[in-house]
């Protein structure tokens, strides 16, 4: 059609050795994605720039992406909330499958005997960004152990601890020992799995200090288990360079922009990201320039606009974004 525009569907159907009902078809499809459009007499129809229509269904896709993409992360921390509610409601006992742990040594006695006895696989979320050197240092003899005896370890970490780089050389060295390691830009909670039999969260998981679960319930394994699998999918390995959408931002810049589109404060957003308050602020201050926006509401109103928020399709490059009138 981009090259013969005079021919009618009758005369695309010779051409193409198909018949009219065919390409009535393909027609149809190409119509729904805004590549062709009907033109002058009936049965005539027009193809569209390809430069505007396939950009125009890139963007579309895109949207729908980060509205699926949003609501797997709403399902993914309502999972976690209810799991935790469910079990800090049962009454411990062997028989309940729920041991709750309200001593912070307690819960280092135990995840210390857990590791111990791993024999498959151990699966952990380390959400709050750079981990204390203490902590890592006291974990150290026992992640070689656990590796030396063939368990297989995964960890998730927040991509904000590619810039510490105690943590980044912790995390090789673990996967020099054969353990590996991705990183996301927010996790649902604290938590390790064991063998696939037991799971360790914590009572709060915005107060890690209030205790933790463990929980037995092969049921509520196999729900975790499925977070974990859904998160490291989409996690990238640590050695992995950042990479930037269409629109020219970093995962975590935004999951930063949806954190604020949602209502969180600035010190709830560096807390999810695991980063600090003023690397919130030198972030925002960077996505304002790149508007070209005065004041951090201008900024909103652009990036709406402009659907970095996967709420409308983005303006195509060159558009004045301050003559696009806002719903």
């Amino acid at each position: 059609m981009l090259m013969h525009p005079e021919l009618d569907i009758p005369d695309v159907a010779d051409l193409l050795e198909q018949s009219v009902e065919a390409i009535r078809g393909s027609l149809d499809q190409l119509a729904d994605l805004a590549l062709v459009r009907p033109a002058g007499p009936a049965g005539r129809w027009r193809a569209v720039n390809p430069e505007l229509g396939l950009a125009a269904m890139l963007a579309r896709q895109e949207a729908e992406a980060q509205r699926r993409q949003n609501e797997m992360d709403r399902s993914r921390n309502a999972m976690a909330s209810l799991i935790t509610e469910f079990a800090t409601t049962r009454p411990a006992s062997s028989s309940s499958g729920v041991e709750i742990l309200c001593d912070l040594s307690e819960v280092r006695v135990r995840l210390e005997e857990l590791a111990a006895d791993a024999a498959g696989e151990v699966l952990s979320f380390a959400p709050g960004g750079p981990q204390p050197a203490h902590v890592m240092e006291a974990s150290r003899d026992l992640d070689q152990e656990t590796l030396d005896r063939g368990v297989r370890m995964r960890t998730v970490y927040l991509d904000s601890v590619r810039n510490d780089p105690a943590t980044v050389q912790y995390a090789r060295w673990l996967s020099e020992l054969g353990g590996s390691v991705r990183t996301t830009p927010t996790l649902p909670l604290r938590m390790i799995i064991v063998d696939g039999r037991t799971a360790v969260v914590p009572v709060d998981p915005e107060d890690p200090r209030k205790g933790a679960v463990l929980l037995h319930s092969p049921g509520v394994i196999a729900a975790l288990r499925a977070l974990f699998e859904q998160v490291w999918d989409q996690a990238r390995a640590l050695g992995e360079t950042p990479t930037r959408d269409p629109a020219g931002l970093t995962v975590q810049e935004r999951q930063l922009l949806r954190l604020l589109a949602c209502g969180l404060t600035d010190e709830r957003a560096a807390q999810r990201l695991g980063v600090s308050l003023r690397t919130i602020r030198r972030m925002m201050a960077d996505l304002m320039t790149r508007v070209d926006a005065r004041s951090r509401f201008q900024a909103g109103v652009q990036i709406a606009a402009m659907g970095w928020l996967g709420a409308r399709t983005p303006a195509p490059l060159g558009v004045d974004i301050n003559a696009v009138p806002v719903e």
